[in-house]
């Protein structure tokens, strides 16, 4: 199982920010109703957290929570106790307790980019931190029309759909895909889903 903790970053000199990212998030979490194990909620102060079952789901929220500048993110894998609560609040385990070191180290300043990975096994958990920091260095440097390129791009739409979308030309469609390296984040996600996986115990496809 896999525990996302995703803490406010300068919360102390900013805005709220949860309510509107539980409400963004909204049909994200209706498209992956089926891998959310709990819901994701405000657990204490400006913190959200959510429990999923599946490894590339986990990836895929982690980058979007990546994109900005909001959130440092920590993702325990590893195993709950049963039967798990109503809420990530009333629940506990090791995937639990790991992603919770895992955001207190996001949010240091040793780390290159603010998301973590603890797990069942640390060498294992240690690789996915490290290519999915490079994956989040990457999103976090593109432009406005590079996301929204690439986000379309992961929603399986074609250049010229992507185009006619962005009303942009097909080529500036593969410019911006190209610059914000596109193809090498859709090569990554499935070997960051697979060390999430081997961190958290377990191995072979994700879903």
């Amino acid at each position: 199982m896999f525990v996302i903790t995703a803490d406010q970053r300068g919360s102390r000199c900013s805005a709220d920010r949860v309510p509107a990212l539980i409400e963004q998030l909204r049909p994200w979490s209706q498209g992956n109703a089926e891998v959310i194990a709990l819901p994701l909620e405000r657990t204490v102060g400006d913190e959200v957290q959510i429990l999923l079952s599946d490894a590339e789901a986990a990836v895929d929220l982690s980058i979007r929570l990546l994109r900005g500048e909001h959130w440092a993110v920590g993702i325990g894998a590893g195993s709950v106790e049963e039967p798990r609560g109503p809420s990530a609040r009333e629940s506990s385990g090791e995937a639990f307790y790991l992603a919770r070191t895992a955001v207190e180290r996001a949010k240091g300043r040793g780390e290159p980019s603010p998301v973590v990975v603890e797990g069942a096994d640390d060498h294992a958990a240690s690789s996915a931190t490290a290519v999915l920091q490079l994956l989040a260095s990457a999103v976090r440097r593109r432009s406005e029309g590079g996301q929204q390129a690439v986000a379309l791009k992961l929603e399986g739409m074609t250049q010229t759909s992507i185009a006619a979308e962005l009303d942009v030309s097909p080529q500036a469609v593969s410019k911006r895909l190209q610059a914000a390296m596109a193809e090498e984040e859709l090569r990554v996600r499935p070997v960051i889903a697979d060390l999430l996986q081997r961190a958290a115990g377990t191995a072979g496809p994700s879903r």
